[in-house]
């Protein structure tokens, strides 16, 4: 299915150069000279990289058909990590290269989806937003009342997050999938 470059969102998978591409940024161009043109900062979906690509305003490209199938976190075994499908308890393993920095956020029992294209697996989709205890941040120093002042704070998975002074060992916190960063208490 062909779908024009002046209709694309974030978050849409489209075809570039044969490979699926999730379409991070997207800006509408209108250079004073010349006709406009779609600026577009695209993630390929099988080699992780990122790039920049411009289309004329009007181009056609090909939608990429990922299929997104609900799956469970259960272990990680090494170099692989072990899924289990929640409808027919189907066990996957997935190496970890193929999830690259995603599998910070992977804690057992986390509900994720797992991303087909052509029966080829090439990512997850974690919740935008989740829950994780703090096993280890420095105690909140008295008198240390800057602005926005934040510390160090080692997660359940091993991740390490910057928090709010008054965020203590134990506590249970939310962190945003998007850019990796604390959001709130939980």
């Amino acid at each position: 299915m062909n779908v024009n470059v002046n209709d694309i969102k974030n978050g849409m998978t489209i075809m570039v150069d044969g490979f699926p591409c999730v379409v991070q940024e997207f800006s509408h161009v209108k250079p004073g000279k010349g006709a406009a043109f779609v600026k577009m900062k695209l993630k390929n979906l099988k080699t992780g990289s990122i790039t920049e690509v411009s289309f004329n305003s009007g181009t056609k490209v090909d939608k990429a058909h990922i299929t997104k199938s609900p799956m469970q976190y259960l272990y990680d075994s090494g170099d692989n990590y072990v899924f289990m499908n929640t409808s027919s308890y189907e066990q996957l393993e997935i190496p970890k290269d193929t999830l690259g920095d995603d599998i910070k956020f992977l804690k057992e029992n986390l509900e994720i989806l797992i991303d087909f294209y052509e029966g080829e697996i090439i990512g997850i989709t974690l919740p935008e937003k989740i829950e994780f205890e703090v096993i280890e941040t420095e105690p909140a120093v008295k008198g240390n009342t800057t602005n926005n002042a934040m510390k160090d704070a080692k997660l359940e998975t091993g991740y390490t997050v910057k928090v709010p002074l008054f965020i203590e060992t134990g506590e249970k916190i939310i962190i945003s999938t998007k850019d990796g960063k604390y959001s709130s208490r939980a």
